[in-house]
């Protein structure tokens, strides 16, 4: 696999790269067709109170499609620490990994049963939304999550058909598919 690190307002260092390689290398034990593995280290600004924070961002291409992950200062005081933010960066691009071979392979979890929802919430340039279960409970979806590269299409109050396990902050989607636009909704019935 191909890795790049880039360092940006950091002196060269090469406990970092060691590190990022390490991490980058061990990706390949969850899938050998990784493309390659693009990493962004970066010191952010000093804050007032704290000392300088990190953002790492993973760009990680796979066959028809890239795992993204980046890691802001604002989300974790360990930020302040270089190696803990590349750990919990690899740490996301993991499980991502995991969730996009077992999609990639058509394996389910046992657990995993297809509901139906809606698209309550986007945030396009974070790559992340939310979903409104028929329970009425909120369900995280990553960009990756969406079906046929199908992220950037999605509106609020589309209807899409998910899967969800239980992540680190509640329910998140494994797989999100569109069933339906909200414009395309009309005087239709539910496709259910």
């Amino acid at each position: 696999m191909n890795t790049q690190i880039t360092l940006r307002e950091l002196d060269p260092s090469p406990a970092i790269g060691d590190h990022v390689r390490r991490r980058a290398e061990k990706l390949t034990t969850f899938d050998e067709a990784i493309v390659g593995c693009r990493v962004v280290v970066e010191a952010a600004h000093r804050h007032h109170h704290q000392g300088k924070r990190y953002h790492v961002r993973v760009d990680l291409t796979v066959p028809g499609g890239e795992i993204v992950v980046a890691r802001d200062p604002a989300e974790n005081i360990q930020h302040e620490d270089v190696h803990a933010c590349i750990e919990d960066a690899f740490d996301d691009v993991e499980r991502r990994l995991e969730d996009w071979v077992r999609r990639r392979r058509g394996d389910v979890k046992t657990h995993e049963r297809a509901t139906h929802g809606r698209v309550t919430r986007i945030f396009p340039q974070q790559g992340y939304g939310f979903l409104e279960s028929e329970t009425g409970e909120d369900v995280y979806f990553h960009r990756n999550a969406v079906l046929d590269d199908g992220f950037d299409r999605l509106m609020i109050d589309d209807r899409v058909r998910y899967a969800a396990e239980i992540g680190e902050k509640g329910p998140q989607a494994t797989f999100v598919e569109l069933t339906r636009h909200a414009h395309a909704r009309g005087g239709a019935h539910d496709s259910r």
